[in-house]
């Protein structure tokens, strides 16, 4: 018989510094999963990302066992890291507050081709243009 999903999470956790605090110990500990089964594979397999916030997608068993798959940086903070701003923008229709080109969008639909729902390149551009856009950053042609 099949193992059934009893459980969707999405965390956001720092690369490689995974502890059995919060974030990561209370959820997983709501769920009785035994914390280092998770933390350990965790920090080695990111400890490459120094510290950034990383998405990481797990699914959770009836027998309490789980697999995860981490999804690497969130666009956004991709963005914000290429074009040296701190945060978006709050009004991104009237207050804009940086630019990015295309060569800069294409940097970062490379490193995010795996994880995003776009057939080719060019349709993985336009989701993180749109990500940009959203977040008050100018798109140029």
């Amino acid at each position: 018989m099949a193992k059934q999903i009893i459980g969707n999470l999405k965390l956001r956790i720092p690369a490689g510094r995974a502890t059995a605090g919060p974030p990561v110990g209370s959820t997983l500990g709501q769920w009785g999963l035994n914390m280092m089964d998770f933390i350990n594979p965790f920090n080695e397999q990111t400890k490459d990302l120094n510290g950034k916030d990383v998405i990481v997608h797990m699914k959770i068993y009836d027998d309490r066992t789980f697999d995860w798959i981490c999804l690497g940086q969130p666009v956004d903070d991709l963005i914000r890291e290429k074009i040296k701003i701190d945060k978006g923008s709050g009004r991104p229709h009237e207050t804009k507050v940086g630019k990015i080109t295309k060569a800069q969008l294409r940097e970062i639909a490379e490193v995010k081709k795996d994880h995003l729902n776009a057939i080719d390149e060019e349709g993985a551009i336009k989701v993180i243009a749109g990500t940009a856009r959203s977040m008050g950053v100018e798109v140029e042609d």
